[in-house]
């Protein structure tokens, strides 16, 4: 069964048509990625497939079920501007995800809960290269270091579908060499099928 599956997907708003007859199957494990010229509607791709926009005709279906109609943890994203929350440190910004998903009210875990929340947000910085910066906060690192964070903060909840858009661009080159080898390391360890957005082939 594809992981994810567009059948005859439009979008338009108004009379504007911004995608148009978009049919693509992607298998589980697969790296897709989406190459293009600004304003050709990538984003918008990226989008409907999290599940903030929706399509005006057609249907996207993740795993063989229509795609719910809002982000769900099935799907994680990173996208170009640093998306880590400024006042929690490092391992607390990878944690945050996992209380909230154990402990939506009140988005603290306890006693043996918060102990494995601790160990798998400890693993995924130690994956991505942050083991040593847990500590530090967001305004202390760099901007590779930032997209690691970010990363981690979604690799940790493990979706099924990793959504990139242009996760890369703000980085100087030798950053971003390091983080396409960085991204490839992790699909390949984690199995994860990728949606990576960018208009620089």
């Amino acid at each position: 069964m594809s992981r994810v599956q567009l059948r005859n997907v439009w979008k338009e708003y108004g009379d504007h048509v911004v995608l148009e007859r978009l049919s693509l199957r992607v298998e589980p494990g697969e790296f897709c990625t989406i190459v293009g010229a600004s304003g050709c509607g990538k984003t918008t791709f990226l989008r409907m497939l999290l599940g903030e926009e929706e399509p005006t005709r057609g249907q996207i279906s993740l795993d063989g079920e229509p795609l719910a109609a809002e982000p769900g943890p099935d799907r994680g994203i990173v996208f170009q501007r640093y998306s880590v929350f400024p006042h929690l440190t490092v391992l607390k910004n990878v944690m945050l995800g996992l209380e909230l998903r154990g402990a939506p009210l009140s988005g603290h875990l306890f006693g043996s809960a918060r102990r494995e929340a601790t160990e798998q947000a400890c693993a995924m910085l130690a994956a991505v290269g942050l083991a040593q910066a847990q500590d530090k906060y967001p305004a202390q690192l760099s901007g590779g270091m930032q997209q690691r964070l970010a990363l981690a903060q979604s690799l940790v909840m493990r979706p099924r579908v990793l959504l990139l858009d242009e996760p890369f661009g703000a980085l100087d080159p030798g950053i971003r060499a390091d983080m396409h080898k960085l991204v490839l390391d992790l699909w390949a360890r984690h199995g994860l099928t990728v949606f990576m957005i960018t208009h620089d082939l």
